[in-house]
Parts: C-alpha cells; sequence; structure tokens
C-alpha cells in the first residue's frame, strides 16, 4: 500500500517540511534507507545519516533542526520514536492474520468451551474443560491442558504449551517454544544422598495485556499461584521460578532469571541476564542494569549494576577503579621497592 507523506502527517498529528506528494510503501532504518521508504531520526546520534538517507520521507521531533541541505521530506512530530511506532501498529493491523476455524488435524475436548471467531491451527491440544474466549489465535502444534481458560483475543504461537489450570488473561501474547505453568524446581534432599520430588500444585497466572517472549519459562507455584500482572513483558529466554510475582508494567530483557517466590514490583526495568535471588522483594520503578545480580531487598526507585548489585553510580566507580588496578599494583611495587632500598640504606 502507498501513502503520501501528507496521509501519515495527518494521522501523527504532524507538519509536513519538503514535498509532501511523495509517497512510501514501506520502512526502514534511516541507515539504511530506499526510496519509497519512510525512516526515522529519535536518536541525534544517528543525525548524520539524514543528510545521506535514500529514504523517501524521515520523521523527526518538532524541535530538530537541520545543519545541511536533507533531501527526504520531512515529517516533524511531538515524539518521532512513539509516532514511528503508532505506524507499525498500523502496519501490523493490515496484515493480521484473519484465519478462523479450526484445522485439522487437531483435538479439541468435548468438554471444552470455545469462543466465537477462533483459529486453531493443525496438531494443536485443547484440554477437557478448558476455556477459550473470543477471537483467540491458536497456532499449530500448541498444547493447552485441562482447566485452562484463556481470554479475548490472545494469540499463542507455534509450540507453546500452557498447562493445567494456568489462567491467561485477555489480549495475551505468548510466543512460540513458551511454557506457561510447568513444575517448580523442588526437590528435598534425602539420607542416602538422592533428591524427593516435591509436587507443584499451583498454577500460573497471566493477567490482561502480557506478553511472553520465546522460549520463556513460567513455573506453577507450589502451592498457590505464580503471578505475571497486568502489561508485564518479559522477552526470550527468561526463566519465572514458583511463586513469584512481577507487578504490572514491568519489563525484563533475555536471560533474566526470578528465583523463587521473589517479589517484583510494578514499573521495573531489567536488563539481560539479571539474576534475582528467591524469596526477596523488588520494589516499584527499580532500574536494574545488565548481568546485575540481584540478592537482597530492594527499595522503590533504586538504580542498581554489578554483582551483588548495587547503587549504580558506586557501581560505576568501582569499575573506574578495576581497569586502573594494573597500574595501582605497579605502583604499590614501586613504592614497596623504594621503601625497602631505603631500609637497606640506614
Amino acid at each position: 500500500m502507498n501513502f503520501k507523506a501528507t496521509d501519515i502527517a495527518a494521522f501523527l498529528n504532524g507538519e509536513i517540511v519538503g514535498d509532501g506528494d511523495v509517497q512510501v510503501s514501506n520502512v526502514s532504518k534511516i541507515e539504511e534507507g530506499k526510496p519509497g521508504t519512510l525512516a526515522f531520526l529519535a536518536n541525534q546520534k544517528y543525525e548524520n545519516y539524514i543528510y545521506s538517507t535514500k529514504a523517501s520521507a524521515v520523521l523527526v521531533n518538532k524541535s530538530f533542526t537541520p545543519k545541511e541541505e536533507i533531501s527526504a521530506t520531512l515529517i516533524k512530530v511531538d515524539d518521532a520514536y512513539e509516532a514511528f511506532a503508532s505506524l507499525l501498529d498500523l502496519y501490523v493491523q493490515s496484515k493480521a492474520d484473519s484465519r478462523q476455524g479450526i484445522e485439522q488435524p487437531s483435538y479439541i475436548s468435548d468438554k471444552a468451551t470455545i469462543g466465537e471467531d477462533i483459529y486453531v491451527g493443525a496438531f494443536a491440544y485443547v484440554g477437557k474443560n478448558a476455556q477459550i474466549g473470543n477471537n483467540v489465535k491458536i497456532y499449530p502444534q500448541v498444547h493447552i491442558g485441562e482447566n485452562v481458560k484463556v481470554g479475548d483475543d490472545c494469540i499463542i504461537y507455534a509450540g507453546a504449551k500452557i498447562y493445567d489450570d494456568c489462567v491467561i488473561g485477555n489480549r495475551c501474547i505468548i510466543h512460540s517454544g513458551a511454557v506457561i505453568g510447568s513444575d517448580g524446581f523442588g526437590f528435598a534432599p534425602q539420607k542416602d544422598g538422592s533428591y524427593k520430588k516435591i509436587h507443584q500444585i499451583g498454577n500460573a497466572v497471566l493477567e490482561d495485556d502480557v506478553e511472553i517472549g520465546a522460549n520463556t519459562t513460567i513455573d506453577c507455584g507450589t502451592m498457590g499461584s505464580t503471578i505475571i500482572r497486568k502489561g508485564v513483558k518479559l522477552d526470550n529466554l527468561v526463566q519465572v521460578a514458583h511463586n513469584v510475582e512481577i507487578g504490572e508494567n514491568s519489563v525484563f530483557a533475555a536471560h533474566t532469571g526470578i528465583a523463587g517466590s521473589a517479589k517484583i514490583g510494578s514499573n521495573c526495568m531489567f536488563g539481560g541476564q539479571v539474576g534475582v535471588a528467591g524469596h526477596i522483594t523488588v520494589g516499584n520503578n527499580v532500574l536494574v542494569g545488565a548481568q546485575a545480580g540481584v540478592n537482597s531487598n530492594v527499595k522503590d526507585g533504586e538504580k542498581l549494576l554489578g554483582s551483588p548489585a548495587i547503587d549504580i553510580r558506586k557501581a560505576l566507580r568501582a569499575y573506574g577503579l578495576i581497569k586502573d588496578l594494573p597500574d595501582i599494583r605497579k605502583d604499590v611495587l614501586q613504592l614497596k621497592k623504594e621503601m625497602n632500598s631505603g631500609k637497606n640504606n640506614k
């Protein structure tokens, strides 16, 4: 589909600088722009690309003032990044999968309840007493266990597994390979050195608007529930252990691991490979840098880095000292040598 720059500006409440009749049919990175595409500039460290990009139009912030001539048409908006995200929403909606119906072979228990306008792909399995809402898309090879509840407008991509008794809210997205409600890691050591399995009889609950990345695992509670609150976004390869609770609108990058019974607040942001110890509480609005190890309670609003995680300002100062340690050691050895030489001369 082709859109004029003026049409895009109208949709975004933006202003045109240049040829408003130029047409675009796709999007591109500003450094890889091609004729007929729309790019955006939100981070000023990429500004140099705007003067050479071949993109036909570029979204920029209204505050942007060019230093050189620009061949592309500019569409000035309040927030270029947010505007670009809105356009991607529109693009995805235009390409949305409109499939409906039940493909064969697949299995849906005659005791399951299925909503309207759903799609069930081939080789999918829906167990006894499962409740599936309206406008749900269940892609091939998905497993939905007994007594599972899935809300309206959910998308469950190919190969995802949802164990018995779990609850999925409305508008959730579960990507391929994700496992919801698998057993928590519970074993009791025995006198003979073996381990006795502690059966996990709880479930996992995802509230509305949660997105779970590919190959992410969320364990069920040993008793009770593991709870992922409204609006949480988990990247690929995240591990959430038994009886963890994650507060609303928190986001976690790939390889984050949260140990059992930890409580994470709302609006937190965790970088990649963050580890969180079990049975601790992390407050609201906490930022944790990549590869940090959080092993104690954290107050609201803290910014942490390092392992064990400490205040980010202290961590950065410590890292600054670490890189100087070889020189400091050299100086100390030289000073020791001079002191010993002075003693021997007396």
